[in-house]
């Protein structure tokens, strides 16, 4: 590999790490670099290094060929799947269901009067709620219109109740979750994870991990918002919480409720069964996740028909369906725009590079170093622009060839740095989720993130000492 090359990769990830920072749209940066370090591969002699790539014939075309290739194979697998996800979302925000579920499931925590018997149990209900409302914004902003005023009236501090609200959409293993869908659909297509479903992927080696990871938090929340309770003299403290509008939730009797609140669980109810059923009678059901979003919408059509008893009026609600797949589009846009960045960086030989340079520490005992780095990177960047995801997404097509290059299994980067980014961004003060909060609550951004930090950088120790623990014996 050439000084030129290695000057226009640094260059490029340069680029695109300080896009992240500055919170900009990075996915035309991705684009732009992607085709740029493209060009500098064809100048070097080199191949356009993309899987199934056919040259169009005129060579200063090729690289935008390869980006219309990246767009199709994307868009029939992971890309697909997160649009019919983006559009289930959509449909359940149309019928109310969301709504309903949050409401259920909320209603039991005005039984407790115990303030820190509360920290747990609430950590892990919004984490239950973030399978309905994936966002940590739109989360925090109903938990901070439905919870907050019980939390407070149970004797809870404004920080406490802030900073578990502010965590509550982290690391709830989901085959709904678009970061999932996205790792799945890229180990799938190696020879290790050959036809590896979101489903296996969650259920099978994200859950080992980010259960037990939920469960400590939940522990070290207790302890840690009691500890500065005690400290800062604050139990009693008091702050005017700001009106949210939110919409009222649909009214119905108890079997409305019942099978509405189910209605945006009803994917993962579904694949959950299945996976169950397959566990254990050994049969092969193949369901995906696709197939259980279709099936949970073409139910709920049917349960809005009867509770509207109006047919022209309810299939008129399905365009929001659609609508949502619309809105989905900036999610596979990014997917293909690092398949597009991941191709150039390849190109180049930046990859078979790295290879050369980590194969002589494969199986030397030191297959931790390249995760702890990602991890490290990952908690740098969050902390900086507060998103937990973008830097994941565009590192998604490079997992699978740092792993073989570092002769480690690939779980052993997808896990940790997924949950690491998720986990990280609500000890970042610069985060949508810690601004709402601390906006909301009348507290500074960095007093809300002295209540978050130790519990998420306990989580994030934890869930990593663990992943090496299961992951890395398994090899490449």
């Amino acid at each position: 590999m050439t000084a030129v090359a290695y000057i226009a990769a640094l260059v490029a990830v340069a680029i695109v790490v300080w896009m992240l920072i500055k919170k900009m749209d990075i996915k035309i940066s991705l684009f732009m670099m992607g085709i740029v370090l493209m060009y500098v591969a064809l100048i070097m002699g080199r191949k356009i290094t993309v899987e199934g790539f056919k040259s169009t014939g005129i060579t200063w075309l090729d690289p935008f060929q390869a980006v219309a290739g990246q767009f199709l194979s994307t868009l029939t697998s992971a890309g697909f799947i997160i649009l019919i996800l983006g559009g289930y979302t959509s449909y359940m925000n149309h019928i109310g269901a969301n709504k309903v579920t949050v409401s259920v499931l909320s209603k039991p925590i005005m039984k407790i009067k115990s303030a820190y018997i509360l920290v747990p149990i609430t950590f892990l209900l919004g984490n239950l709620l973030s399978l309905v409302i994936p966002s940590a914004s739109n989360l925090a902003i109903i938990l901070l219109a439905t919870l907050f005023p019980i939390l407070r009236e149970a004797g809870m501090s404004v920080l406490t109740a802030g900073a578990v609200i502010a965590t509550s959409a982290t690391i709830v293993p989901t085959p709904l979750g678009s970061d999932n869908v996205a790792v799945a659909g890229a180990l799938a297509k190696t020879s290790q994870f050959a036809g590896l479903s979101t489903t296996d992927y969650v259920f099978r080696y994200h859950a080992i991990i980010s259960i037990p990871t939920l469960i400590l938090i939940a522990v070290v929340h207790y302890f840690w918002q009691r500890y500065m309770d005690k400290k800062e003299g604050n139990v009693n403290d008091k702050a005017t919480v700001i009106k949210t509008a939110t919409e009222e939730v649909p009214e119905g009797g108890r079997l409305f409720r019942t099978v509405y609140a189910i209605l945006p669980l009803l994917p993962i109810i579904i694949l959950l069964v299945v996976f169950a059923v397959n566990g254990i009678t050994g049969s092969k059901v193949e369901l995906t996740v696709t197939l259980a979003a279709i099936l949970s919408f073409v139910i709920a059509v049917i349960c809005e028909l009867i509770r509207s008893r109006n047919g022209q009026e309810t299939l008129k609600g399905t365009e929001n369906f659609f609508t949502g797949m619309g809105g989905a589009m900036p999610i596979v846009a990014l997917l293909v725009a690092a398949s597009v960045f991941v191709a150039g960086l390849q190109s180049i030989g930046l990859i078979s590079s790295l290879q050369d340079l980590m194969k002589n520490s494969s199986g030397s005992g030191t297959g931790f170093i390249l995760p702890l780095i990602l991890v490290a990177v990952t908690a740098l960047i969050v902390l900086l622009s507060g998103s937990g995801t973008a830097l994941f997404f565009a590192m998604v097509p490079l997992m699978v060839p740092l792993a073989a290059a570092a002769g480690i299994n690939v779980l052993a980067i997808s896990v940790p740095m997924g949950l690491a980014g998720n986990l990280f961004r609500a000890v970042s003060p610069v985060s949508a989720v810690i601004m709402i909060v601390s906006g909301t609550t009348e507290k500074s951004p960095v007093e809300l993130v002295k209540r978050t930090s130790v519990p998420m950088i306990a989580g994030v120790v934890f869930m990593f000492i663990l992943s090496m623990f299961v992951f890395l014996p398994m090899g490449a």
